[in-house]
Order: C-alpha cells, then structure tokens, then sequence
C-alpha cells in the first residue's frame, strides 16, 4: 500500500445529481452564525410548491499513512443553489433547521470516525460503509422534518423539531470539533 493515500466523499442535500461547483460559494456550519435570506443568491424555482430550498454538502475527506488514517468533515450551505421564495424570518428558521440538521450528522460521523478501529485491509469499505450509513440516517431526518411540519405549514411540529434539532446539537456537542482534526 502506498504511504500516503487520500479519499475524498461528497454528498448534497437536499438529494440532486448536482455536484459541488469549485466557484461556489459556501457557508460553514457555525454555532454563532445563523443564515440570513442574503445567503440565498440562487434564482428561485417558481415552477415548484417549495418556498425555499437549502443546500447543504457534507463531506468526508480521509488520509491513510502508516500510522492508520486521520480525517476532515465538512459541513456547508450552497448560496448558489438556494433561493427563496417567500423570504420570512419563519421559513428561515425552518430553513436553518435543515442546515442544522447536516450539523448534526456531521458531529455523528465524526462520532462513528473516532470509534473506527483501523484496518488496512478493509478501512475503504469501512469508511465508505461508515459514510453511507450516516448519509442515509441524515438523509431519512431531513425528510422526516419535512413530512412532520409540512415543510414548516404546522407551527407546533415546527416549534418541537427545532427543539428536537437543538436538543441533539447538544447532545452530540463532544463531536463539535470535527474541524480541528
């Protein structure tokens, strides 16, 4: 095996087959910034219900050496692939509370990274096993949040999935490091 190999994994959310444009600009995840509707430049979908889409990458970068591997999560919001529509201070809390969610499995993934005892032999479908199955709860939550609020229309499941939401950033709160690897 060579001494120093790299992976690198991506996943968009809301789903898409749209990839990560390098000109893009992007947001990372901070406890003490919230988004704001200027963070919104891309032009809005009027043929949709939606009155916002957020955009969200959460990704996975690797290095394997000698000493095992060690790794980099990223967790960002696309300005260019998210519009609104009707821009309220409340759709943008439910907005934020999508964001927030790919911060919570961001901290998760870091979670299952720091529990995963290295093997050379298998680490690539490890990781990638790893990967998937936090993408796939993420992705599961993201959908459960939408279906539950009706995209924000039910103001009390609304008001209780944003507590729910700060509720696991708080428990999750040990994995927040994540950046810092």
């Amino acid at each position: 095996m060579p001494p120093f190999i790299k992976y690198f994994f991506l996943l968009l959310l809301p789903l898409s087959a749209i990839s990560q444009d390098k000109n893009e600009e992007l947001i990372e995840w901070d406890a003490s910034s919230k988004l704001s509707w200027a963070d919104y430049k891309a032009k809005a979908d009027v043929t949709t219900d939606a009155a916002a889409i957020t955009t969200t990458y959460l990704s996975l970068e690797y290095n394997v050496n000698q000493q095992g591997f060690n790794y980099k999560i990223q967790c960002r919001f696309s300005k260019n692939r998210s519009w609104g529509i009707h821009k309220t201070a409340y759709i943008l809390s439910h907005e934020q509370g999508h964001f927030d969610i790919a911060e919570v499995y961001a901290r998760k993934l870091h979670k299952a990274m720091s529990e995963y005892q290295f093997n050379k032999r298998t680490f690539q479908q490890d990781l990638k096993k790893i990967y998937e199955e936090i993408m796939s709860e993420k992705e599961e939550m993201q959908n459960q949040y939408d279906e539950e609020t009706n995209h924000s229309i039910r103001k009390d499941r609304q008001a209780e999935w944003l507590k729910k939401i700060a509720d696991l950033l708080s428990a999750y709160e040990d994995y927040a490091d994540y950046k810092y690897l």
